[in-house]
């Protein structure tokens, strides 16, 4: 860049005056040709969110400081969420000066945790393959039972974490047997180590039913410390369990595989006991209070129902009177219904008498019609019968002359002859008999038998 000197006379032996705003530019292309991009290692120091999304913190080391700017675009991409005062992070960005101030910063596209580069992206490669399982999928979680009878811990007996889980047990559930299946957690031999008590859990579990809840847990670490539970192997033997499993590795801001596959992720040892046992004192007062609240529900039942008796008596008042009240009634009762009988017999004793009064005079005058009636018919009755008797002999002759004319021994007395064959079937052409056929001929007096002895002529011969 050119620089602008002023307009004043300057000595050829001094330096040209600079703009500032020309010189901040110059320094700033500077840096981006000589260092850009960048890579730095430090420790996060007031890190700030913005409204707008974008961060602002800035790195440090015991020797320096460095101003650091993240857009809202990067830290939706890359992983924002690593940002955190105090964390020591790898950062990969652009220098650049910020010109209305003259600081220099870093414009930050890429963070990770420091010293786990490779590591980490071991893990999100890892952590990808195992979520394709379906071994992190939501579905397969199971709840915790409300109130566990036996608990197992997974974890080092030298380990800090193991001595704050006891604590925690001892102070809210003294009462629960816990059993301790020891296994180092840190190490190569520490993913074969944590299998195997994983495994030794489940055995009793499928022979006694204990422990119903198991807590894997140690205290924190950098990643590689705590790689062991990143092991694929113990991701798939957690995922096996056939009790819910509660996983507390590390502190609040460390994360593992066996988180994901786990059924519940405590943010530490000391959560995971508490996520698996209410405190004793809670249990206790809950139930004291359901115990206040059960007696005062069954003393004000109580006294419901002892005021829905008084008024009942109330309205009973003494049996004897009310059994004196209610005879007073029927009898009063009794007495209508006899007085109402008898007025509704009197009542009908009067129309019946009524009746037969306005009917005597009518029934008599209309037997008398019914007797000439009666008489008239007697007269006409015999004439009529002898008339329908004359009738009906006329017919019976007719139908007798007309049965005499179709008599076939009528026909059989002038000559003819009926004649069957041994079937009983009359013979009507003589084409149809054949030679020696039996017949049977019947004439006006008398039947006999006969023999074809030549079809077709006109006599046959006779036995």
């Amino acid at each position: 860049m050119t620089p602008s000197p002023s307009s004043a006379a300057v000595s050829p032996a001094e330096p040209a005056a600079w703009r500032v705003g020309a010189l901040v530019a110059a320094v700033a292309d500077a840096l981006r040709a000589r260092f850009n991009p960048v890579r730095v290692v430090g420790e996060v120091a007031g890190c700030s969110r913005a409204a707008s999304g974008h961060v602002y913190f800035a790195l440090k080391d015991e020797d320096g400081q460095l101003r650091c700017a993240m857009f809202r675009r990067a830290v939706e991409a890359a992983g924002g969420a690593l940002l955190r005062d105090g964390a020591r992070v790898e950062l990969e960005g652009r220098l650049d000066v910020y010109a209305p101030r003259g600081d220099l910063q870093l414009i930050v596209e890429r963070v990770r945790p420091a010293g786990q580069g490779t590591l980490y992206e071991q893990f999100l490669r890892l952590k990808e393959a195992l979520a394709a399982e379906g071994l992190f999928d939501a579905a397969r979680k199971r709840p915790l039972p409300p109130f566990p009878a036996s608990l197992g811990v997974v974890t080092s007996p030298d380990a800090a974490a193991l001595r704050d889980v006891a604590t925690t047990l001892r102070r809210r559930v003294p009462h629960l047997p816990v059993r301790l299946y020891p296994s180092a957690v840190q190490g190569s031999d520490a993913p074969a180590q944590l299998c195997a008590a994983l495994r030794r859990a489940y055995r009793d579990f499928e022979t006694t039913g204990a422990p119903q809840v198991l807590l894997l847990v140690r205290g924190g670490g950098s990643l590689e410390d705590l790689w062991a539970f990143n092991d694929a192997t113990l991701v798939r033997t957690i995922a096996q369990a056939p009790m819910p499993v509660i996983c507390g590795v590390g502190h609040e801001t460390d994360f593992t595989l066996a988180d994901f596959v786990a059924d519940l992720r405590a943010p530490t040892p000391t959560a995971a006991a508490e996520l698996c046992a209410p405190a004793r004192v809670d249990l206790l007062a809950e139930l004291a209070l359901c115990q206040r609240r059960l007696r005062e529900a069954a003393w004000r039942r109580l006294d419901e129902r002892a005021q829905r008796l008084d008024r009942m008596v109330q309205r009973l008042g003494r049996p004897s009177q009310r059994v004196a009240r209610q005879q007073q009634v029927l009898q009063a009762l009794q007495h209508r219904l006899r007085h109402a009988l008898a007025l509704a017999l009197q009542h009908q004793r009067q129309r019946t008498e009524a009746c037969a009064q306005r009917a005597g005079p009518l029934l008599l005058a209309a037997l008398r019609q019914r007797r000439l009636a009666l008489l008239g018919l007697a007269g006409r009755l015999p004439r009529a019968v002898a008339l329908a008797l004359q009738r009906e002999q006329a017919r019976l002759q007719r139908a007798q002359a007309q049965v005499a004319l179709l008599d076939p021994q009528r026909v059989l007395e002038r000559g003819y002859a009926l004649v069957t064959d041994a079937a009983g079937h009359v013979v009507t052409e003589a084409a149809a008999l054949r030679p020696g056929q039996a017949l049977h001929v019947r004439v006006a007096r008398g039947a006999f038998e006969a023999a074809v002895t030549r079809p077709g002529s006109p006599g046959a011969g006779r036995r």
